[in-house]
């Protein structure tokens, strides 16, 4: 996708993620800048008005009572973008800063938010040019919107505060649009309030975590099955009619029919079919389907949710079609902060049962004549102990981060926004939880397919060895001790979704 289209209506996924992650070009049509103009002309009209009306003629928060006269309402505009640009803590990741960019250029285009069209031109522009504001991880509480990433994102857009470049080097924002020849914007009525009051920055993770954690998921389905082959696991458990027709959640049917494709033709789980005493194996084997799946049925949920927020129009005050500017609560993130949360408590489940399965293959009592540890000469070679013992630290954090931040409420603004919704912390914490993950599944990889070839001259199954053949492109098998870490990077950043 070489450009994303905005009009009046929302976006797709597939959009957001186009721009976010593979640099799209954004494009706002005509009937977008119709839209904007002629609301525009309605807070005009509200501007030169005697009542006052929030956002447009007051001040804001806490100090909404005040009435601003005329002469000083651009200032009113850079003092607040210039105060909510308050955040500390690192800078927030480039493909995060873009999705946020997008999803409030989006809101603006609707056409009920009451910016001039330069205004969403020029963020249009900013995001073409490849500019991306410094947003700092510490500001959001995820209510009256990202204010404070969003606030980052508006100062670049006022010609202030300092940006990266599209080589990635940070400068002041004024030297990187004079070099891409845009004008800053000098804010006027209510223009500062539509930058800054929406959902964006937790929709925007929420967005990209769902495509991570649906890759996953399937990169885990695969790897599972490597690890019931490994373990001399029976491919039986995961036949369709034991989950179609007995339990039918779609995800666990997905899951289940991943992992039994998976194993056909391997001679490694034919060579026990019959005859090889084990009655049932171990729940981290026969019921991957049933955590993997419930996984599944967790991301659609929240795809869902995601679906519907695109569909949104979040500012306060917002214009309605009849031209009435009123204020609403839409900028509450709870929507989007409780399935950030739930597909955290998904993630952790998922790291957990994975690292059950390479435990596993390390003892002598429960992998199945293995040698311990998966080492070439256990005793003098200690083989994977302790990248078990980096999974287990990781799965530790995974529950950490599975403690929901959405029930975390904190009051601010002098007590005006005495409930929100953490949100943005909500996906920051997500998105961490997501990596510790995909690093929990590449030891499970190295372990499972060292096991399976110390089943030769038993043949894995055509699935599960062409992606043992992949890896050992990058990562070799047994052999004696060495520096593991550069191995288990290489099969961390084998998991890592394609541009």
């Amino acid at each position: 996708m070489k450009k994303v289209v905005l009009s009046t209506s929302g976006l797709t996924a597939p959009e957001v993620l186009a721009v976010a992650r593979g640099n799209a070009m954004v494009e706002i049509a005509p009937p977008a800048l119709e839209a904007m103009a002629k609301t525009r002309a309605h807070i005009e009209k509200l501007a030169n008005s005697e009542e006052p009306v929030y956002g447009i003629s007051t001040g804001f928060g806490a100090l909404a009572q005040r009435h601003i006269p005329k002469e000083d309402r651009v200032q009113l505009q850079k003092s607040l973008i210039r105060s909510h640009a308050a955040g500390m803590g690192d800078p927030v990741e480039r493909e995060v800063v873009r999705a946020m960019m997008l999803l409030r250029l989006r809101t603006m285009c609707s056409g009920q938010t009451g910016v001039r069209p330069v205004v969403a031109e020029t963020y249009a522009e900013i995001l073409n040019a490849g500019i991306t504001p410094r947003v700092l991880e510490y500001g959001s509480l995820g209510c009256s919107g990202d204010l404070a990433p969003l606030a980052h994102c508006a100062m670049v857009l006022m010609g202030e505060g300092r940006a990266f470049g599209a080589d990635g080097n940070e400068r002041p924002v004024i030297e990187l649009l004079k070099e891409a020849n845009i004008a800053p914007v000098q804010l006027e009525e209510k223009e500062g309030l539509a930058l800054i009051n929406g959902t964006d920055g937790m929709l925007g993770m929420l967005l990209m975590a769902i495509s991570d954690f649906e890759h996953l998921l399937d990169q885990s389905d695969i790897i599972a099955a490597m690890s019931v082959e490994g373990q001399l696991g029976t491919d039986q458990v995961f036949r369709a009619e034991l989950h179609e027709n007995l339990r039918p959640h779609p995800g666990q049917a997905t899951s289940a029919k991943n992992m039994f494709y998976a194993l056909q033709g391997s001679e490694i789980v034919k060579s026990h079919r019959h005859g090889d005493g084990v009655v049932q194996d171990a729940y981290s084997l026969r019921c991957a389907p049933q955590v993997n799946g419930a996984a599944r049925d967790t991301v659609t949920h929240a795809e869902l949710v995601a679906s519907r927020e695109l569909q949104a129009i979040i500012d306060n005050p917002v214009v309605l079609d009849s031209g009435e500017v009123t204020s609403n609560g839409n900028f509450h993130g709870a929507p989007v902060a409780y399935v950030l949360d739930f597909l955290a408590i998904a993630a952790a489940d998922v790291a957990s049962i994975s690292e059950r399965r390479t435990d596993r293959f390390l003892d002598v009592a429960r992998n199945r004549k293995l040698p311990a540890f998966l080492a070439n000469d256990p005793g003098v070679d200690s083989g994977l102990m302790i990248a078990q013992y980096t999974q287990a630290a990781l799965v530790s954090e995974n529950k950490r981060l599975a403690s929901p931040a959405s029930v975390d409420s904190i009051p601010s603004s002098a007590m005006q926004e005495d409930h929100v919704s953490m949100g943005w912390h909500a996906g920051r914490k997500l998105r961490r939880a997501l990596d510790n993950l995909r690093r929990v599944i590449a030891i499970e990889l190295i372990a499972a397919a060292r096991a399976v070839e110390m089943r030769a001259p038993l043949k894995p199954s055509p699935v599960t060895g062409e992606l043992i053949g992949i890896l050992r492109e990058r990562v070799p098998g047994v052999g004696p001790d060495r520096d593991l870490s550069p191995e288990l990077e290489a099969a961390y950043e084998l998991l890592l979704p394609k541009p």
